[in-house]
């Protein structure tokens, strides 16, 4: 039976004000890095991108957008803590062009001329597996110098995927489309040549496998840059490009105009329910994330400033309680919800999310994953109990379940609980996290802890003498080394979710993202693989 949630939250208590300072910090944090990742190459590479009478790819994909649309940016953070400038010299993301969503990757040029490196790369293809999963238009906005060459040992094999990507995702009836506002050369050519659609930027665009001085020492041949490449001869003579455009404001006329020509549509159904805003406020949201991850929280809280109306029909909540499940909506999609609530998931709560992942493929509905897990609970009792029984049957039910996956990192994903509440290497449609989470096998002093026991052990077993000196060093150094690899910037730099989110924006992400997975069939599994009794 659906009710109204009732929030139970104090917002004088000390633990809400001490949330809520922590949640700014980390914040503020964010945003520092965010503003490094639209700085691109900083003032003076923008400054003469400028000069040289181009628009910047933030530019490019706000002109290309409809007026006051919203752009879910994704992996906004990729590659911070490497060697390579944060973002990735690209910028992926959701965003409605011409009443269509589509997804959109846009070279930044003015990152070492837009050339991709490891990290770029892999933000590129999720781009496109997001596009595939989903079924969206793609929008490439090139401009890019190729491979960073000093990294091509990591790119060179796996960058054909691109193009693979490309061809098949036109094979399944998802338009492509390339704008070419400049350098797309040696590989890169073949954007627009696998795309459905190329348009291509009169005396700016270079789209050849091989620039006049390749060509010259491999035949001898005198040529330049339009002759090889240009628009124009594109236009006319080799017929690759499908539109000319006299100037960028131009393409992106162009652009629109295809994407309004396509005549889209969903294959998913429309929101069905009433989408008004919530209860509570979403502002709250800052006190109850947690500042310490061992602290437990009600995710009912988070859910009353989020799902329609606060409204949540609960399934089975006196049975397996430190996991929440039940029925709700967003922005009018009818959902499923599992929230973990105090952490860990014994079996009751394994049984309980079996049983109700199997019961939204049977209506066809959406899932929606809260993660706050330390995994699943261990211990003779629990080992003689079935445990392990019972957690693979709720991996199972993931694993196989079809229904759109939506997660969300709340606050920690520890252990094979990621796996069971549909971490990354469950396909979820979009994954985000809380700009305050943490991800790792386990925690980091659960870790540090382990691998000291396992050298006690192992000293005694063979008769050496443990040293306990070197062993509360080693135990320090790991567990600064796994709270470091476990901290948000760390997980979401190396595409581990789609991103982090304030946790204020959690309602409009998840209804961006229901959206977007309504553009494809929205339909549950009939029939599970062999569930171990």
């Amino acid at each position: 039976m659906t009710t109204v949630l009732s929030s139970q939250l104090r917002t004088s208590d000390e633990t809400y004000q001490q949330n809520y300072k922590a949640q700014e910090q980390i914040l503020a944090e964010l945003d520092e890095q965010v503003a490094a990742a639209i700085a691109g190459g900083g003032p003076r590479y923008q400054q003469r991108h400028h000069d040289r009478g181009r628009l910047l790819a933030r530019e490019r994909i706000e002109l290309l957008l409809d007026r006051d649309a919203s752009f879910l940016e994704l992996s906004t953070l990729a590659a911070w803590g490497s060697q390579f400038v944060v973002g990735a010299s690209v910028i992926t993301g959701i965003g409605v062009v011409s009443g269509v969503e589509c997804v959109l990757i846009a070279h930044d040029p003015t990152v070492r001329g837009g050339a991709m490196n490891p990290y770029s790369l892999k933000k590129t293809l999720r781009a496109l597996e997001i596009a595939r999963v989903n079924r969206l238009p793609v929008i490439n906005l090139v401009e890019s110098g190729g491979a960073d060459l000093p990294t091509q040992s990591e790119l060179f094999v796996h960058a054909g995927k691109i193009f693979h990507d490309l061809t098949e995702l036109s094979s399944l009836a998802i338009p492509t489309i390339a704008l070419v506002f400049g350098n797309s050369t040696a590989g890169g050519a073949y954007v627009p040549g696998m795309c459905d659609y190329a348009v291509m930027v009169d005396r700016q665009a270079k789209v050849f496998l091989g620039g006049p001085p390749l060509v010259k020492m491999a035949t001898g041949e005198d040529a330049d840059d339009e002759e090889l490449g240009g628009a124009a001869m594109h236009a006319k003579v080799s017929g690759l490009a499908d539109h000319f455009a006299v100037d960028e404001r131009d393409a992106i006329r162009l652009g629109r105009q295809i994407v309004g020509e396509l005549h889209w549509h969903k294959l998913g159904p429309a929101p069905t329910l009433p989408a008004d805003e919530p209860l509570y406020d979403p502002d709250e949201l800052l006190g109850i994330a947690p500042a310490d991850i061992k602290v437990p929280f009600d995710p009912r809280e988070v859910l009353a400033r989020v799902v329609d109306g606060s409204r949540f029909g609960e399934y089975k909540p006196l049975w397996g309680t430190s996991l929440v499940t039940g029925w709700a909506s967003i922005h009018g999609y009818p959902v499923g919800v599992l929230a973990n609530a105090r952490g860990v998931l014994f079996s009751e709560e394994a049984k309980k999310a079996s049983e109700f992942i199997q019961l939204a493929n049977q209506t066809d509905t959406p899932l929606v994953f809260l993660q706050n897990t330390t995994g699943y609970m261990v211990g003779k009792h629990y080992e003689q109990g079935g445990i392990i029984k019972d957690g693979s049957k709720m991996i199972n039910s993931v694993a196989n379940s079809t229904v759109p996956h939506i997660t969300v990192n709340l606050a920690a994903s520890f252990g094979a609980g990621n796996y069971g509440m549909s971490g990354r290497a469950y396909d979820p449609r979009l994954m985000f996290s809380w700009a305050g989470a943490k991800l790792a096998v386990m925690g980091a002093t659960q870790l540090a802890g382990v691998l000291s026991i396992v050298a006690r052990q192992s000293a005694e077993s063979s008769g050496r003498a443990f040293d306990v000196e070197a062993d509360e060093r080693q135990r320090a150094a790991i567990e600064a080394q796994i709270a470091e690899e476990s901290h948000s910037f760390f997980v979401t730099a190396r595409l581990y979710d789609d991103g982090l989110i304030d946790p204020r924006d959690t309602r409009t992400v998840l209804g961006i993202a229901l959206s977007a997975a309504h553009s494809n069939h929205v339909a549950g599994r009939r029939g599970y693989g062999v569930f171990r009794m």
